[in-house]
């Protein structure tokens, strides 16, 4: 065998430089955000817990799923059938819980697929043997209300609604704050200074009375309570946005943004905005406890959605009135705290892993 080595096979074998790309600011505040457990896992939570209830008509229904009768297949879930549809009497949407539907489904042949929670968040169990409110029991977890409903399903569905407005509510109000603050803080002078007179005095007016006043005058609904709270829950994130476009509009990029002709509204929101959005993001969740604190109380108080809407404001009323039901305030009460909490520990971490000040002293701390 020859030993002869060619040049190629002389020639240093070099490794492939890799170039080192930084990740973005976004990706970082990611990965800090990941490394605060109590507020990564409270995000898991949240978000499993949210996605449920939006999928709750498929787990907690009175409607079958899929029904199987007279060698036919129907989905009562999503198509309205009458009584007489299977072999009832009536030209009115059949009663899933009747026994003497229920009877029919269970001949031979026949089937039906009920969701594992039987009931929705308005079903009235006619045929339930307990006076209401009944505690926890096999046919209700959770026990029922003073009108017979099943606690569980109107828990679940009160939760989607509570999250549903507090998202939408928090939209709006950040929509606004960071319009109203940016030009306050970016122009400046006379605009800042009518602005703030302008929203002291709006400030000023009685939002419950407003709430009451319109109450009496229309119909108390979810679009209403959210217009109605839109037009005050922008304020308070202004002032922060304010604050940071008085900050950032003397930066070294903001001149160098006018000297390449780029007009104020480019520079406020191509340039400014990105750099002051710090507050905004960290207040995110606690804006979100304080709607759904706002829209409990109001339906504590019978100012908000309307009944039958599930509402856990209305369950705690419920609570009140109920107190030797102690399951409707245990459970309600429940609900509501772990929201809360959970909402807490997001912003909290997400406050840490935006402020890297306190990122890099909890990084030097590990370290050591």
């Amino acid at each position: 065998m020859s030993r002869a080595r060619t040049r190629a096979d002389l020639a240093p074998r070099t490794e492939p430089v890799r170039a080192f790309i930084s990740p973005s600011p976004a990706r970082r505040v990611w990965q800090r955000f990941r490394k605060q457990r109590l507020g990564y896992w409270s995000l898991i939570v949240f978000v499993v817990a949210f996605a449920a209830s939006l999928a709750a008509p498929l787990w907690s229904n009175d409607k079958p799923v899929v029904v199987r009768y007279d060698g036919h297949l129907y989905f009562p879930l999503f198509k309205t059938y009458s009584e007489i549809t299977f072999g009832g009497d009536f030209p009115t949407q059949a009663d899933y819980l009747d026994p003497y539907v229920r009877d029919r489904f269970s001949k031979p042949g026949n089937f039906a697929l009920y969701p594992p929670n039987p009931y929705y968040y308005d079903t009235l169990n006619y045929f339930s043997k307990a006076p209401n409110p009944a505690p926890p029991s096999r046919d209700n977890l959770l026990g029922t209300d003073d009108r017979g409903r099943d606690l569980l399903a109107r828990l679940v569905y009160g939760f989607r609604v509570s999250v549903e407005f507090a998202l939408v509510l928090t939209l709006i109000g950040t929509v606004f704050g960071i319009f109203a603050g940016a030009v306050q803080g970016f122009f400046g002078g006379k605009t800042d200074i009518i602005g703030q007179r302008l929203i002291e005095i709006w400030s000023a007016l009685p939002e419950l009375y407003l709430l009451i006043i319109f109450a009496s005058i229309f119909e108390p609904g979810f679009i209403l309570l959210i217009v109605l709270l839109s037009l005050f829950g922008w304020i308070g994130l202004s002032d922060y946005v304010r604050a940071e476009f008085l900050r950032n509009r003397t930066q070294d990029y903001v001149r160098a943004a006018r000297a390449m002709g780029l007009s104020n509204w480019q520079i406020m929101w191509r340039h400014v905005l990105p750099n002051s959005l710090t507050p905004v993001i960290t207040f995110l969740p606690f804006r979100m406890s304080g709607a759904i604190l706002s829209l409990t109380s109001l339906d504590f108080l019978g100012l908000g959605v309307p009944s039958p809407t599930p509402s856990l404001g209305e369950l705690l009323a419920q609570g009140k009135d109920n107190l030797d039901a102690w399951w409707i305030s245990l459970f309600t009460f429940g609900v509501l705290v772990a929201m809360l909490l959970l909402l807490t520990f997001m912003g909290d971490a997400l406050r840490n892993a935006l402020d890297t000040r306190i990122s890099d002293a909890m990084r030097a701390g590990g370290n050591q």
